[in-house]
């Protein structure tokens, strides 16, 4: 396993005290995966990202029973050796690229300063600067940009949101890294370009067997190539399996929500239709629920809901729910009868004794 991620809790603090915004997630990347994880704005996605990366603030406190890269454990690491790892080994693209990009040097020169001498073949120090601003050039073809020169002669704020993305993706693949994560590279972005990203996503995974953790707002933005998804909702669990089976066949009231929604976007609507949603919204870190965080909004929501759901494993599913859907929610309901049944049949067996 690439990336192993066990019962990691991120907590932060509030008005009211300690709050852990992300409540022990669970989940893996394979060697040469897409896995995406999946959850509406506020969930946690890009606090886990950063938490993988390093990149929180001090005033976060992160725990976890294991953060593991390739065997190795990045939270009993030190910041020198992290660095090692971090940038050549995993990469991010952002949301925001331009945020992320140094709006007072060229694309050529941030592009320049991402790639290392020891990828350079030229032995003196004078023959190193046409070979990086060639590597530059192999860079920006092998993202989709043609215009190489006008767009390593611009600043950040001179060129657009997509192209931005692109020069990120091409910041990142410099190392030719194992894991990619993409925090919601095409947030705000025209159709034809998010389609465009994610094709440029996908060859990098097919050419170079690239492991990739996709971080997504919804169904319609996930990768063709994704081959696990997890469900996220609050900073909790709600699903995780394979991406195909859990479309077909989803356990949670949660994925199955979102997953109408966004097939229901796709079809042909009538005019005026009204589209199924989720009512409410997410709640704010500072007044989370108790037990499962979606009970407030959930429509199968009853009183057993107070209660945090354990982890539940059906055939190739991790759901986390008190009344599950599906082939799931009738086995549990299965088990349920037969629990009453030997109960009833028990009770009957000492009637007959005592007479």
């Amino acid at each position: 396993m690439l990336l192993d991620v066990r019962n990691l809790t991120i907590t932060g603090q509030s008005e009211h005290g300690p709050v852990d915004v992300v409540d022990r997630v669970s989940f893996s990347v394979a060697e040469g995966e897409v896995h995406s994880l999946v959850g509406e704005s506020g969930s946690g996605k890009s606090l886990i990202a950063s938490a993988i990366m390093g990149f929180l603030d001090p005033r976060w406190q992160v725990r976890a029973d294991r953060l593991w890269f390739d065997g190795k454990d990045l939270l009993s690491m030190s910041k020198q050796q992290r660095r090692k790892i971090i940038g050549v080994d995993i990469a991010m693209i952002f949301q925001d690229p331009r945020s992320y990009l140094d709006p007072n040097d060229t694309i050529e020169a941030q592009l320049a300063e991402a790639i290392l001498t020891e990828d350079l073949d030229a032995k003196h120090w004078w023959s190193r600067r046409s070979e990086r601003r060639q590597k530059v050039i192999q860079l920006l073809h092998r993202v989709g940009i043609k215009e190489h020169q006008q767009v390593m002669e611009s600043f950040p704020f001179e060129i657009s949101e997509g192209v931005a993305q692109k020069v990120m993706i091409a910041s990142a693949i410099a190392h030719r890294p194992r894991l990619l994560i993409a925090d919601e590279p095409t947030t705000a972005m025209e159709p034809a370009t998010r389609a465009q990203i994610y094709r440029l996503l996908g060859r990098f995974h097919a050419s170079h067997k690239m492991s990739i953790l996709l971080m997504s707002q919804d169904m319609g933005t996930i990768m063709p190539e994704s081959q696990r998804l997890t469900m996220l909702y609050s900073g909790q669990i709600m699903e995780s399996g394979p991406t195909e089976a859990l479309l077909k066949e989803p356990f949670h009231p949660y994925t199955k929500a979102i997953t109408s929604t966004s097939l229901y976007q796709q079809s042909q609507c009538q005019p005026k239709t009204h589209l199924p949603t989720l009512p409410g919204a997410s709640p704010p870190m500072q007044h989370l629920p108790i037990g499962c965080r979606l009970g407030p909004r959930c429509p199968n929501a009853r009183r057993q809901c107070v209660v945090t759901p354990s982890i539940q494993k059906f055939r190739a599913h991790v759901y986390a729910c008190h009344y599950p859907l599906n082939s799931a929610g009738k086995e549990q309901g299965l088990k349920r009868s037969d629990i009453v049944r030997a109960e009833v049949d028990s009770d009957t067996e000492q009637e007959h004794d005592n007479d």
